[in-house]
């Protein structure tokens, strides 16, 4: 009789934490003519499948355990794709329970919430992108990531009832694909698009890691939208949620009436301030989950990164917890060294296996080497995002231009550190959220000047070293905070400064790819040159970026609401240099202050530089010259 079981081998990965292909084992495999199931759950006395095809009665379909490794399996015959189901498990003290898979590929939609077999039939189209990929060194090249909730991005006019406002993978696919190939944004990150009951967590609050949210239609629909994406030449990042997981009683927690995938010590088992488990990153079977579901994402729906969430809150025993609440680790310290070794070997696995990938960190101390070799003690990750370029620049443009001097620092001093870690620099959905207002809106002054200011420091960030992520609708100066529950305010564009808002950036992304003294060697000093930092009485800032081969581009910004005339700029070289870049461009509703499309530069030391242009500087506008030689 098939009875289901996993082979030998496969017990033993699982046990040792090392089997890297998990989801082809444990879950429901359509084999055969039925389903085997398969499921971990080495604290349960019976485990039973209760699917739809028998009534939902589980005495029907028992599980055998097999040997002592915890795992339990059955096979269904005359059963397949679509039939839904969930594993009932008699627990120690005799009470019955039903949980969701932990391996579901597929999943109900929310509010129901049980499993659903599920095997793909897509085919890819996109060789191409992967070959490219894999021969693409990510530090290296340009970046600019569209972060983006799908729920909110645009809803159906006029339908209001439980989740049919929401467009399918197909629909989203149909409308943002040629959005972001329009705009050359070269990668876009999606807020968790794993299976999560309640819209208002965002998807941080997952119940099924390894089921795409069944609220926009099958998982094949999702690899429709990263293949199409693919094809148009534009990176898919997903947001992964390795802390923690949903405190839903059908879902991962307290698993086979045990604190299975939790840890069992509520100091490090459970999250006070998100309200959530935390995992055992102790325990091998958990870590497995984890590190296959990371590949699984990678290797199954070709994203081309995870950008891992509350990476802080995995590192510290002491995060959001007083005095008394948390335990020293071994050596006396505040580090959770299980989680450091988990996110360690995550990172070497990821990179071994899938070429070309990245990982981000959301990491926002001062933790050493985050992205540094795992060889070397560092984290492992591709990037971190860089909280603290983020958290200084909006506290500085959210003061009016009159006062701005006395902050010049907060412009300047990202640099002191700018090339200890690989970085992103992150205006993300979080700045924009929770009354912090959109992005146009921490802007001071009138509407004109707040335009002017966003066009001005988003040039300014592009140019800055670094990769850059904005959130959506930063694009064409959201007005309003942003809300899970409505879409974005897309009739902003009807009007022509907001319009011009989303020209410039579609110009600032093609400036910036095709410059590659931008990218070239954002994680290195020789990348940077200061023209001048230090003319804070102008509230000005201007550098010159380079890298091999490629012609220098000088970026200018003035974050003050007058223009300067005959400003006197270095330059590291002498002759034609061009304007590729104004912010104050009369096309984007700026006021046309302009050099006529470029400078000429003259030789004659300057402030440490052997050339000099005399130029005229637009208000509140940031621009970029790249030298013709």
């Amino acid at each position: 009789m098939n009875t289901g079981a996993p082979g030998e081998l496969d017990i033993h990965l699982i046990h040792e934490g090392r089997h890297e292909e998990l989801w082809k084992v444990l879950g429901a495999q359509v084999e055969g003519s039925g389903v085997s199931f398969r499921v971990w759950a080495p604290n349960a006395l019976e485990v039973q499948v209760a699917g739809d095809w028998a009534g939902w009665d589980g005495a029907r379909h028992p599980m055998v355990r097999v040997g002592d490794s915890g795992i339990w399996s059955a096979h269904v015959d005359g059963i397949g794709v679509g039939a839904h189901y969930k594993f009932r498990i008699r627990t120690a003290d005799g009470s019955w329970v039903d949980h969701a898979d932990p391996m579901a590929r597929y999943a109900e939609k929310p509010p129901r919430s049980a499993s659903v077999v599920w095997a793909s039939d897509h085919t890819w189209h996109d060789e191409e992108w992967l070959a490219a990929r894999a021969a693409t060194v990510a530090v290296d090249a340009p970046m600019s990531i569209y972060e983006m909730h799908l729920a909110s991005w645009r809803k159906h006019p006029s339908r209001h009832e439980q989740g049919a406002e929401l467009y399918d993978w197909h629909q989203i696919a149909d409308a943002l694909v040629p959005y972001l190939a329009d705009l050359g944004f070269t990668h876009v990150e999606l807020m968790p698009v794993m299976q999560h009951p309640f819209g208002g967590s965002w998807g941080y609050h997952v119940t099924s890691y390894f089921a795409p949210d069944a609220r926009f239609g099958d998982p094949d629909g999702l690899k429709v939208l990263i293949d199409r994406l693919h094809q148009a030449g534009i990176g898919v990042i997903l947001d992964w949620v390795p802390g923690h997981f949903a405190t839903d009683d059908w879902a991962l927690a307290n698993f086979d009436g045990t604190p299975l995938y939790e840890d069992p010590n509520p100091q490090r088992g459970w999250h006070k301030e998100w309200g959530s488990h935390i995992f055992n990153f102790g325990r091998n079977e958990v870590r497995n989950f984890l590190y296959a579901n990371a590949l699984y994402w990678l290797e199954e729906f070709h994203a081309d990164g995870l950008r891992v969430d509350g990476v802080a809150s995995m590192l510290y025993l002491d995060y959001a917890r007083e005095p008394g609440e948390w335990t020293p680790n071994v050596h006396g310290g505040r580090e959770n060294l299980e989680a450091v070794q988990f996110l360690q070997e995550l990172n070497a696995t990821v990179y071994k296996r899938v070429p070309g990938v990245v990982t981000i960190a959301e990491e926002s101390t001062s933790w050493p080497a985050v992205t540094g070799p795992t060889s070397d003690d560092g984290l492992g990750f591709g990037f971190k995002w860089n909280m603290g370029w983020m958290h200084d620049s909006l506290g500085y443009v959210a003061h009016d231009p009159l006062w701005r001097s006395h902050h010049h620092g907060q412009m300047t001093f990202s640099l002191v550190y700018a090339f200890t870690e690989n970085y992103v620099l992150p205006i993300s959905h979080d700045e924009v959220v929770h009354g912090k207002g959109s992005l146009l809106r921490k802007m001071p002054g009138d509407r004109w000047q707040q335009l002017a200011n966003l066009r001005a420091y988003l040039a300014y960030m592009w140019a800055h070293p670094g990769k850059q992520l904005l959130f959506m609708g930063c694009e064409f100066g959201q007005e309003s905070e942003w809300a899970e529950s409505r879409e974005l305010d897309w009739w902003l564009l009807e009007h022509p400064e907001h319009a011009g808002v989303h020209s410039m950036v579609r110009d600032l992304n093609r400036a910036y790819t095709a410059s590659g003294a931008l990218w070239g060697r954002d994680n290195s000093p020789e990348g940077f040159q200061w023209l001048d930092a230090n003319d804070a009485d102008r509230n000005l800032l201007s550098f010159v970026r380079r890298s091999p081969g490629e012609p220098d581009v000088v970026c200018l910004a003035n974050f003050s609401a007058v223009p300067h005339e005959g400003y006197r700029l270095p330059l590291p070289a002498a002759g034609s240099w061009a304007e590729i870049l104004n912010t104050d461009a009369a096309a984007y509703t700026g006021s046309g202050v302009g050099n006529l499309g470029g400078i000429t530069a003259l030789e004659g030391a300057t402030n440490g530089q052997p050339a000099y242009a005399d130029i005229v500087v637009p208000p509140l506008a940031t621009v970029w010259f790249r030298h013709e030689g």
